[in-house]
């Protein structure tokens, strides 16, 4: 097959990206007129890191509420850990924590945990992929939402990408994901927004240039010809190896490569981190949380076993990791959180496992997290049954909301914007968003709007104006002038004016605002 007929073939195919490197990404074209408008709505240096626990993680043996113990023994004394082994907690007697989750323990000790208890939302479902797909896009149960809530959040401050991007402002990717699939949370209107990182062993092939060796055949020639390509092309690739190759990771607590799927990912996250690269959010996973049968060892004691492997795990990942970007001097500009689709039911069944159950604790960490417990311990029936479920005290939502509010300090309506409606905030962080930040943002939301978007026939763009000189104008996504909205020298006000779009083709514009050396831009979106 020749070359050039090979890569017709080979392009389309999803897969492809995933032998490209191990990067499942595309680079779009450069617009010089774009760029300048294509800035975050909200300049802020900080880091979201997600941890998904596939399968719905036990959260009653992870979080033990002792001030329950005795209905807990009633309920699953076949998998419930012994109480004398249950690590403490600095301020509180009524809870503690799994003994794999020593890590864990020290450092909610050292208030850099914070734990939210009963987490779920109103009518929870206990399908794994329906779960699953809850919780990655933000939906009601009884909803489908084909976005995810940190693709709207990041589409917000990005508008139009992936048109224009990178760029001489974003250089580098909105989101990554360590992991073969680009989780359906980064999934924005139009695209996903983040990338994918396949493995630790791509990962390290991208940096050093060096790969597996492809075999000497002509398939394994048409190969090696796309890796060389990809690396001249790619562009974000090459942020990401420069981003790799400037910083080293520090931390001497990082188990074996391969002994932790976990921190294998996270040791990646914090050496991108540290080198300089500028993604907002990282995403990583851990499977195997879907206990049913064997949570707990057969012999041995019930704190051995699956779930106590798969906590270990958690634990001794989360902990070098915090150490990693300590060492690095990255600490306080980085939070992390955990979830898992649900929990397990109160009732342990007779294969020493649990079933499919509601709510559960969400762990957040980070050298900027309030630390301690929101919430309280559940109430366990004295005499529970199988049906029994765990009640919920705060809908995950929240927690999103907190993070964009409060983490990411975008303002309240683009928090609504992004969850899609209004949700109770939650006090998880001991850091205060810059003043400026919201501002600015509050500016600009009073500053510039228009409805209907998206629009048919005409629009109508109201803006507000301190006064002086004032320009708006339309482009399309690729940053071409259109037309002049609006020209001339208005007094303080609110105005407004009518843009007619019949004449554009369908499609994303972009109106800017500019007033003095103030500038505000905008989506449209003409269907």
């Amino acid at each position: 097959m020749k070359r050039k007929s090979f890569i017709k073939r080979a392009l389309p195919v999803a897969t492809l990206p995933f032998l490209i490197n191990g990067l499942s990404f595309k680079a779009f074209g450069r617009g010089s007129a774009f760029e300048q408008m294509l800035q975050a709505a909200t300049q802020t240096d900080k880091v979201l890191v997600l941890i998904q626990l596939n399968g719905g993680n036990d959260g009653l043996n992870t979080v033990i509420p002792l001030d329950q113990y005795s209905a807990l023994s009633a309920a699953r004394a076949n998998i419930l850990i012994n109480q004398n082994l249950v690590l403490a907690l600095n301020g509180t007697a009524a809870t503690g924590l799994h003994p794999s989750l020593t890590g864990i323990q020290n450092l909610y000790n050292d208030q850099k945990v914070t734990i939210v208890q009963g987490v779920s939302y109103p009518n929870p479902s206990f399908s794994h992929f329906r779960a699953t797909d809850i919780w990655l896009t933000g939906a009601d149960s009884n909803q489908t939402l084909n976005t995810g809530w940190v693709g709207r959040f990041l589409d917000q401050e990005y508008p139009g990408y992936p048109t224009g991007y990178p760029n001489a402002t974003g250089t580098d990717p909105l989101a990554l994901q360590i992991g073969n699939v680009v989780s359906t949370a980064l999934q924005g209107p139009t695209v996903n927004l983040g990338i994918a990182i396949t493995s630790s062993s791509n990962y390290y092939q991208l940096t050093t240039g060096n790969y597996d060796p492809a075999p000497n055949t002509p398939a394994g020639h048409e190969l090696n010809f796309i890796r060389e390509t990809s690396i001249q092309t790619q562009q974000y690739s090459t942020v990401i190896k420069n981003a790799a190759l400037a910083q080293a990771n520090l931390s001497t607590l990082y188990p074996a490569n391969g002994s932790n799927s976990l921190a294998d990912q996270l040791k990646i996250v914090a050496q991108l981190i540290g080198g300089g690269l500028q993604t907002k959010v990282y995403m990583c996973n851990l499977g195997g949380f879907d206990t049913h049968n064997s949570q707990v060892a057969s012999t041995g004691g019930t704190e051995t076993g699956d779930h106590a492997d798969l906590l270990k795990k958690i634990s001794d990942a989360v902990t070098a990791f915090e150490d990693d970007i300590t060492l690095m001097g990255q600490q306080d500009r980085v939070i992390g959180m955990t979830f898992s689709e649900f929990g397990r039911r109160i009732k342990s069944n007779a294969s020493l496992g649990t079933d499919h159950g509601s709510s559960l604790p969400v762990i957040l960490f980070g050298s900027k997290v309030k630390g301690g417990l929101v919430g309280t311990n559940p109430v366990i029936p004295a005499s529970a049954t199988s049906s029994d479920n765990l009640p919920m005290q705060h809908d995950f939502r929240s927690i999103y909301s907190s993070i964009l509010k409060n983490w990411f300090c975008i303002p309240d309506a683009e928090v609504s914007a992004a969850m899609l409606q209004n949700f109770q905030t939650l006090d998880l962080f001991n850091t205060a968003c810059a003043t400026g930040v919201n501002e600015v943002n509050g500016a600009e939301n009073e500053m510039l709007r228009n409805y209907p978007n998206p629009a048919n026939s005409s629009t109508i763009i109201e803006f507000k104006t301190n006064g002086g000189n004032v320009q708006m104008k339309l482009y399309d996504e690729v940053g071409r002038e259109i037309e002049t909205i609006a020209e001339g020298t208005y007094a303080p006000g609110v105005y407004q004016t009518e843009l007619n779009t019949q004449q554009l083709e369908k499609g994303i514009y972009f109106y800017t605002l500019r007033e003095g050396e103030k500038k505000f831009t905008k989506r449209l979106l003409i269907m």
